[in-house]
């Protein structure tokens, strides 16, 4: 089955203007790793926020895991969508520890298994030793693995990150795609990722999309091609 499924997804910010995205279809299996490329204000980072729901689209329907959050008087709000998502910024609570930012998301799981599973996040993301720091004491690179650990800590059905890597100089660029993309597979996470670098989709995704064009790059031969 489908992770998340798109039929003619459509958006524009005011009923004057032109739409951001117009009649956007696409699908993705379970598990994978796709890449959304596309030039500024091509609408990249707007697709995840549709997705999450953290806008409404003028029309058009997503489904994520086989159910439908977006669709003729349909509309899941984004916490009931099983949808973590990692912002540009990492948008980590500053007055918060490492520990305590993991946790913020837990609320909804039985209060005897959260600290469990914030060990096997810091576990997960190599930060054990870093739990009682604060965001203000940790690496750009320390920044984003704690924000990735935050939005997995749910177990949400699909991780939406958008230009994950922007932040980082970029020698650490390299080091630490490879390192996303080993804790995404270890995860078993399917994962979109919006970004401006088509070398941030080399080194992680299955296949690329690229917004504003009527074609798929496919990084594993001809895996899929979707139009756009």
């Amino acid at each position: 089955m489908s992770i998340v499924e798109i039929e003619g997804l459509t958006f524009s910010f005011s009923r004057k203007e032109e739409p951001v995205i117009n009649d956007f279809s696409f699908s993705m299996e379970r598990g994978e790793i796709v890449g959304i490329l596309g030039q500024s204000g091509s609408g990249k980072s707007t697709l995840l926020r549709l997705i999450s729901g953290l806008e409404m689209p003028t029309k058009g329907t997503i489904k994520i895991d086989g159910m439908s959050v977006v669709g003729e008087k349909i509309f899941i709000h984004p916490e009931e969508r099983g949808v973590g998502m990692v912002f540009q910024d990492y948008a980590l609570f500053p007055h918060m520890t490492v520990r305590d930012n993991i946790l913020f998301g837990l609320s909804r799981m039985p209060r005897k298994d959260r600290k469990q599973r914030v060990d096997e996040m810091l576990e997960l993301v190599h930060m054990e030793s870093f739990g009682d720091r604060y965001p203000h004491e940790l690496s750009g690179g320390q920044q984003q693995r704690v924000a990735l650990a935050r939005a997995l800590a749910p177990k949400p059905k699909l991780l939406l990150m958008d230009e994950p890597f922007s932040n980082l100089d970029a020698d650490l660029k390299e080091s630490i795609r490879e390192e996303l993309g080993l804790i995404l597979k270890k995860a078993n996470m399917s994962c979109i990722i919006v970004t401006h670098d088509r070398n941030d989709v080399k080194a992680i995704c299955d296949y690329s999309v690229i917004i504003g064009e009527s074609h798929v790059t496919n990084l594993e031969n001809e895996k899929k091609y979707q139009n756009i």
